[in-house]
């Protein structure tokens, strides 16, 4: 793919999802999703391999069906009202639509089974694009109706959400179904806290790319696609795999890291609204994703050999835009923790 093209698809992803953080009526909503989904299918078939475009054709049809999900649910609202702002979500059919259809977007459980196949399908690249900006166009429409968007649908499918991403990351060997699993874990605490503190809610999104970002620029850095290949990080990186170790505790929650922040308040806001089945689910179902992390980190802690090789291997390399933006996004994703008094609502 030439460099204009990807520019063009580039600056159209940036446009789409910015037309819809900033629109305040539904088809210009429609317009922004549309506009992401077209640029980003490109992208992720420009390989030609036949996974790439069974990747790009399931991701396709996917969002086709939420967008048309939430073309329908606006029409539904502005027939019953005889308004079009997203502010003014007021028939109950289409609340409980556009939840379904933004929860399909995301890849919320049980509606999640399409973000696993196209990450596998996809370069890590693509994969770091979908698990993060094209999650941030319908989590503004999330957040800009979390008191109209039904409750008891959001909190049934995020905590479904957060049980199948721990169980379905356990039996994974490609690292790319692992964050795919991930991914849907954590968007099951956001779409559970949505409804009860947008803030927290904005809070989760934030750490959770704050922290998938790095750990994905390791993994694109050191070429590592499965568990087996994390034992030879080492040999790529002696100083990558100490780091990728901390990033992936981190993203599984395990304190005294950035990444337990997020789930902290979460429990701490539900057991304040009187919700304690709900938080004691959640802490337990937490538990099976820290897990395949911890075994994750296990992988790479008994390749950390004391002795650097002094042979020339691979780990000699020029710094690149990878390492760079990895050492800019390293610190946030791990030592945020002691920024939590001050990030309560």
């Amino acid at each position: 793919m030439s460099p204009m093209i990807t520019s063009i698809l580039i600056l159209s992803l940036a446009t789409g999802t910015i037309i819809t953080m900033a629109s305040f009526h539904w088809l210009l909503a429609w317009m922004g999703l549309e506009l992401n989904t077209l640029a980003i299918l490109p992208i992720i078939s420009k390989s030609h391999h036949p996974r790439a475009t069974e990747a790009s054709t399931k991701y396709f049809l996917t969002q086709a069906a939420a967008s048309a999900l939430i073309l329908f649910s606006s029409v539904m609202n502005a027939q019953a009202t005889g308004q079009w702002s997203i502010l003014q979500l007021e028939d109950p059919l289409a609340q409980t639509l556009l939840t379904v259809a933004l929860a399909m977007k995301l890849g919320l459980a049980p509606a999640h089974f399409w973000l696993p196949e196209v990450l596998q399908g996809s370069s890590f690249k693509t994969g770091l694009i979908i698990i993060t900006w094209q999650k941030l166009a319908p989590m503004t429409l999330l957040l800009l109706t979390w008191n109209q968007a039904s409750m008891l649908t959001l909190t049934m499918m995020g905590s479904l959400s957060v049980v199948i991403g721990g169980l379905g990351g356990l039996n994974q060997t490609q690292l790319r179904k692992v964050i795919a699993f991930s991914s849907i874990a954590h968007l099951g605490w956001m779409a559970t806290i949505v409804t009860k503190s947008n803030k927290l809610a904005l809070l989760n999104l934030i750490l959770y790319i704050l922290i998938s970002t790095p750990m994905m620029l390791s993994l694109i850095f050191s070429s590592t696609k499965t568990t087996q290949d994390l034992t030879t990080t080492w040999t790529t990186s002696p100083m990558l795999a100490p780091l990728t170790m901390m990033t992936l505790l981190s993203l599984g929650g395990l304190p005294p890291l950035s990444g337990f922040m997020p789930k902290w308040l979460t429990l701490e806001e539900l057991l304040a609204q009187n919700m304690a089945p709900l938080a004691t689910m959640l802490a337990m179902s937490t538990l099976l994703s820290l897990f395949f992390y911890l075994r994750l980190s296990y992988s790479l802690s008994v390749t950390v050999s004391p002795n650097p090789t002094k042979a020339s291997s691979k780990w000699r390399l020029k710094p690149n835009t990878s390492t760079l933006l990895l050492s800019i996004a390293l610190p946030p994703s791990i030592l945020a923790l002691p920024l939590t008094p001050l990030m309560k609502p």
